[in-house]
């Protein structure tokens, strides 16, 4: 029979872009999908922070960080706590992806011109017991170029497939539909959407001008996960996370609707663990928006007191930085869906990064001019246009004046000033001599003691209400979309499994459609820097297997 290509790559984001590659210099031929417009290749990648979880890395060691393999496995199984039949794969896929990390992910990176920030952080840091949730040391290392930085090798590698006449690029293909011979599926159809100018991230026109059919000896399907279809996130909600939002804020762009992952299932895969995902509690609306409802995480450090709506401290271990799912959790108990940042100008300065390639122009752009001035800084401009324009932040000199700002904000009187004062008073007396009882302070002692927190992203012990330290300020924090944690299951070749646990002939599954491996390698909880790592473990381990397959 005749094929338009040796295979089908569905999806031009990070993990298709990698499993693109990967058949390139296997010398295939490729058809690389897209429903968006071409510049918007690269896809979510684009608009992260470029963080990747790397083990026992040069980084780590020059800040004497000691890391090891058997550590990293420690901490991904106590934070995944697999549970179900469906963990299978998955458990295998995270015994490879730390075997990956820990031997030559970085290598393999840095063979591809890939570079890193020197100062690794420390993001979920759990708070629980050593088998238990989190990083038991820091692992989140920023790629140097941020999510751009990180894609550009792919794309790099890509484009010169279609130079070669190995890869057609076809965007503005919506795929409605896989088809089989034999058996096999070997066929894939769609609509063509009409051309668009739309700038990267912003809403495409969904108006249909043709239609497609291809054939391909294999499929990859690379088509990211639900985080822009918030219908989607509320149908799968899991109840251990208590009642969905009403309101959530979208850290993807809305093209991000996981309508592949039904046609999947349609045509025979197994979507697995489909109730498990990970959303930020840390959302601020974007002053400049991008994409509807875009919201900007807020990459905190320990110290800001982390307030529920009604002023009450969150419980141990929920600190900033520590627990993610866990505060999700909590908050969605308490029947309310924000919480408040309350915090001062000095710890702001020093402990509030912005998730996002757009929020980091200094190390999106590798100036490490603008770096060393973002250090110098009493508050990164990034940030300060956020305090200054956003509409999630009240900025005070006294704490009356920030309680009346704070409910003005709500339109509701759900803080009382008496109460909130009490509290931060508390907090400030822990403050006065090395001993207290009051664990974030502890937290905030014991994070001052790796290197790269002193230098950069914790401040130094200090009372609240310290007008040195002020102004004061108060962040109200949304619920954030963004990962689906489930997805197609997948054996170790990334082959798509059915129902029965056999191959569904013809069809592979990376990145985020494949729950960055599996159907789901992070199992309930992840450890950071672990999305986009996913996204080119599973994208590479496509591609050579279809590759091998159509040999």
């Amino acid at each position: 029979m005749a094929y338009d290509a040796d295979v089908i790559v569905i999806g031009a984001g990070l993990a298709g872009l990698a499993a693109t590659a990967e058949l390139v210099d296997a010398g295939r031929s490729v058809i690389l999908l897209d429903q968006e417009p071409e510049r918007s290749i690269g896809g979510q990648a684009h608009w992260s922070f470029g963080g990747l979880f790397l083990v026992d890395s040069p980084e780590q060691r020059r800040l004497r960080v000691r890391d090891s393999h058997d550590l990293a496995l420690q901490d991904w199984l106590g934070t995944a706590g697999f549970d179900r039949p469906e963990d299978r794969w998955p458990r295998r896929w995270a015994e490879a992806y730390v075997d990956f990390a820990a031997g030559e992910k970085r290598s393999w990176l840095h063979r591809q011109g890939v570079r890193f920030f020197p100062v690794v952080g420390w993001a979920e840091r759990g708070g629980y017991g050593a088998t238990g949730h989190g990083n038991s040391v820091p692992r989140f290392h920023i790629t140097w170029g941020t999510g751009p930085g990180l894609v550009a090798p792919f794309e790099r590698r890509v484009r010169a497939g279609i130079a070669r006449g190995l890869v057609r690029a076809a965007f503005r293909h919506r795929v409605t539909g896989l088809g089989r011979t034999g058996g096999a599926v070997d066929t894939v159809s769609g609509e063509i959407l009409e051309p668009s100018g739309a700038p990267r991230g912003t809403a495409s026109s969904r108006e249909v001008a043709g239609a497609f059919e291809y054939r391909a000896q294999a499929v990859v399907i690379a088509s990211g996960g639900i985080g822009g279809n918030h219908d989607l996130v509320r149908a799968q909600w899991p109840e251990r996370l208590g009642t969905p939002p009403k309101r959530m804020l979208s850290g993807v762009p809305a093209h991000v609707d996981g309508l592949m992952l039904g046609i999947a299932e349609a045509a025979g895969a197994h979507h697995v663990n489909r109730d498990r995902m990970w959303h930020y509690t840390e959302g601020i609306e974007n002053w400049s928006p991008i994409w509807a409802r875009h919201g900007i995480r807020i990459l905190p450090g320990p110290s800001s007191l982390w307030l529920d709506a009604l002023g009450r401290r969150l419980p141990v271990p929920l600190f900033p930085g520590f627990d993610t799912l866990g505060t999700l959790e909590h908050i969605m108990r308490t029947g309310h869906e924000h919480t408040w940042f309350i915090l001062d100008q000095r710890i702001i300065g020093r402990e509030f990064a912005l998730s996002g390639s757009e929020q980091n122009p200094d190390l999106t752009g590798r100036s490490v001019r603008d770096v060393i001035g973002r250090a110098r800084a009493d508050v990164p401009a990034p940030v300060r246009a956020f305090m200054e324009k956003g509409v999630d932040f009240v900025v005070e000199r006294d704490l009356s004046a920030l309680v009346r700002g704070m409910n003005a904000l709500t339109g509701e009187a759900l803080v009382d000033e008496a109460a909130l004062r009490r509290e931060i008073v508390a907090r400030d007396r822990e403050i006065a001599n090395p001993f207290t009882k009051d664990l974030q302070v502890t937290a905030i002692r014991g994070a001052r003691r790796y290197l790269g927190d002193r230098l950069i992203r914790t401040a130094a012990p200090h009372r609240l209400l310290d007008p040195k330290a002020g102004p004061l300020i108060a962040v109200r924090l949304g619920i954030l979309t963004r990962k689906s944690l489930g997805g197609l299951e997948t054996d170790l070749s990334s082959r798509v499994l059915t129902p029965a646990g056999e191959p569904l002939p013809g069809v592979y599954a990376a990145g985020e459609a494949a729950g960055f491996g599996g159907g789901g390698v992070h199992g309930y909880r992840a450890l950071e820097g672990t999305f986009l790592g996913g996204c080119l473990f599973s994208g590479r381990t496509a591609g050579r297997a279809a590759a091998r397959a159509v040999a």
